[in-house]
C-alpha cells in the first residue's frame, strides 16, 4: 500500500512539472482582450496613405491598467502570426505618424496602391487589448533598382548595325503596385557625375527598355561623350505614378557603365534625271548638302523621272522607294511626299508643277524620309542678280551687277577682303529675292543657296584677292574661285 502511494504521488509531481514546462514554451499570439483599445481615426470602409500625409500624426488611445511599458503592434492576420511593432509608450496612448505607419505596413509586405486589412492591438506584459482593424492603402518610398547593365560594366556599340539592339536596361521594384495602378518607368542617362540627366525613353507598368546601337550613340553623344573615346556614362530610372496628387516620384541609385561612341556616317545623295536640273548626266548630279542625317537642297524640278544615286556615277549605289516589288532597285524612302510617287524600274516620279523646290532626305534609321515641298523662292528665270554684303557697305543701290550666261547661271569677279560677308539678291533693293547660304557654317569654297528665311550671310576670307563667283540658281548652288 505504501508502494501505491508513493508511486501515486510520483506520478502527480511528474505531471504538474510536465504542464508547467509545456505552458512556458507556449507562444501567447491570441490573448484574450483584458483592457480596450479605442477605434483609430483611420478606422473608414478604406483608407489610402499619401506621401504628403508622411508628417501627420496617427494616434492610439487605449484604457489604462497600470503602470509600465505598453507595446502597439501591427499585423496583417486576425491572430498576430505576422507582426511588426509600431512603437512602445508609458502612457495609455502612442501617437506615431502617418509615414512610420506607412514604412511599417511595407515591411510586413503590403503591396503599394493595394487595399489590404491591417489588424492592431496593444500588449502589456500578458495582457492586450481587443484587436482593431481597418482596410488600407500604403504608398511606395523606395526607388527601383537598376540590375543590368552592372555597375563598372562596359557596353559595346555596333556602328555596322544600328538598328540592332545595343543593350537592355533591366531593374526590380522592391514590391508591385497592383494591377489597377499605372507605373511610369523614365530610362535617364548622363555623364558620369553630372547633375541634368536626359531621358532615353519611358515604359508603363514593365521593367525593362532596350536600345538601339544608334539611339544610345546619339545619347551618349548628345550627354557629352567623345566619339571614339570610351566615357563613363549614368544610368538612373525614375518610376512616377499619378494615384496621388501630387504624383510621386521615386529615382534608383546610379549605375555607372562605359561605352565608346562611334561617328555616325549618314550616307550622301545626289540628284539625277529627267525632273532635275541636269539631266541623266551621273557626272553632273547635284549633291546634297549634308549635316548629320539630314540631306537638303533648293534645286528646281520638273514633273518627270528622277532618283538619288549615292556618288556621281551609275557604278554603286541608287535609292528609291522602299516599295515591295521586285525591280524596285535599291530602296531606302519609307516614306515620301504626295508629289513623288514609283516611276519605271527604280526611278521616282515628280509630280508637281516646274519650279525651285526644297527638297529633304531624313536618313535617320527608322526615318528614311523624302520630303518635297515649294521654295519661297519658286523662280529660277530671273533677269538679274547681285551681290551685297561688306565689300558694298550692304548697301542695295551699290550691289556689284551679276554676267546672266542663261539657264539660271550668273557670274561675276569681285575683290573679297578677308572676313566678307555677302548674300545674292535679285533686284537692287531689300526684297523677295534673297539668297543666303543653307550650311550655317559657311565652310569652303562652294555652297547651297537658299531663301532669305532659311538665310545665313555668306562668309569668306578672301585674302584681298579678285575671285569669279558663279551662281547657279536652277542648281541651288555656287562657287567662288579665285582669278
Amino acid at each position: 500500500m505504501k508502494h501505491i502511494l508513493k508511486l501515486l504521488i510520483m506520478s502527480l509531481i511528474i505531471s504538474v512539472v510536465f504542464t508547467g514546462c509545456t505552458h512556458e514554451d507556449v507562444d501567447w499570439t491570441t490573448k484574450e482582450a483584458s483592457f480596450k483599445l479605442n477605434d483609430t481615426s483611420l478606422g473608414g470602409a478604406e483608407n489610402v496613405l499619401y506621401e504628403t500625409m508622411k508628417n501627420n500624426p496617427f494616434t492610439l488611445v487605449w484604457e489604462s491598467i497600470g503602470s509600465g511599458e505598453y507595446k502597439a503592434e501591427l499585423s496583417t492576420t486576425a491572430d498576430f502570426t505576422d507582426k511588426t511593432e509600431l512603437g512602445m509608450s508609458t502612457e495609455n496612448s502612442l501617437t506615431s505618424t502617418i509615414g512610420i505607419l506607412n514604412t511599417k505596413l511595407l515591411q510586413l509586405g503590403f503591396s503599394p496602391y493595394t487595399s489590404q486589412l491591417v489588424y492592431i492591438r496593444i500588449v502589456k506584459g500578458s495582457d492586450a487589448s481587443n484587436v482593431i482593424s481597418f482596410a488600407v492603402k500604403v504608398y511606395p518610398t523606395n526607388g527601383p533598382i537598376i540590375t543590368a547593365p552592372a555597375n563598372g560594366s562596359t557596353i559595346t556599340l555596333n556602328s555596322a548595325n544600328q538598328s540592332a539592339i545595343a543593350t537592355t536596361i533591366t531593374w526590380n521594384d522592391y514590391s508591385s503596385y497592383g494591377s489597377n495602378v499605372s507605373v511610369v518607368y523614365t530610362v535617364e542617362i548622363a555623364k558620369k557625375g553630372a547633375t541634368t540627366f536626359s531621358t532615353l525613353g519611358e515604359v508603363t507598368s514593365v521593367k525593362s527598355f532596350a536600345i538601339s546601337n544608334k539611339d544610345l550613340n546619339t545619347a551618349a553623344l548628345t550627354a557629352g561623350a567623345t566619339v571614339n573615346v570610351e566615357t563613363e556614362l549614368d544610368f538612373r530610372i525614375t518610376a512616377k505614378t499619378n494615384f496621388s496628387t501630387p504624383g510621386i516620384e521615386l529615382k534608383s541609385a546610379v549605375v555607372t557603365a562605359k561605352l565608346t561612341p562611334y561617328q555616325v556616317d549618314y550616307p550622301d545623295f545626289f540628284l539625277v534625271g529627267g525632273a532635275s536640273a541636269i539631266g541623266w548626266t551621273p557626272g553632273d548630279a547635284i549633291k546634297l548638302y549634308k549635316h548629320d542625317n539630314i540631306s537638303e537642297v533648293y534645286t528646281y524640278l520638273q514633273p518627270d523621272q528622277f532618283r538619288f544615286l549615292g556618288q556621281q556615277s551609275w557604278t554603286g549605289i541608287n535609292y528609291s522607294i522602299d516599295d515591295p516589288r521586285t525591280d524596285a532597285g535599291n530602296r531606302y524612302f519609307k516614306t515620301v511626299s504626295s508629289n513623288v510617287e514609283f516611276g519605271d524600274h527604280e526611278n521616282m516620279k515628280f509630280t508637281g508643277t516646274a519650279g525651285i523646290y526644297k527638297v529633304v532626305i531624313d536618313a535617320d534609321f527608322g526615318v528614311k524620309s523624302l520630303t518635297v515641298t515649294p521654295s519661297n523662292i519658286t523662280s529660277w528665270d530671273i533677269p538679274n542678280l547681285y551681290i551685297v554684303g561688306s565689300i558694298n557697305d550692304w548697301t542695295p543701290a551699290n550691289s556689284t551687277e551679276f554676267t546672266p550666261l542663261g539657264n539660271g547661271v550668273f557670274e561675276t569677279y569681285v575683290q573679297l577682303p578677308d572676313n566678307s560677308e555677302f548674300k545674292f539678291i535679285g533686284q537692287k533693293s531689300w526684297g523677295s529675292l534673297e539668297w543666303g547660304n543653307i550650311n550655317k557654317n559657311n565652310d569652303g569654297n562652294s555652297g547651297y543657296l537658299g531663301p532669305k528665311d532659311d538665310n545665313s550671310n555668306i562668309k569668306f576670307s578672301g585674302g584681298n584677292t579678285y575671285y569669279k563667283i558663279t551662281v547657279n540658281i536652277k542648281t541651288g548652288k555656287y562657287k567662288i574661285e579665285p582669278v
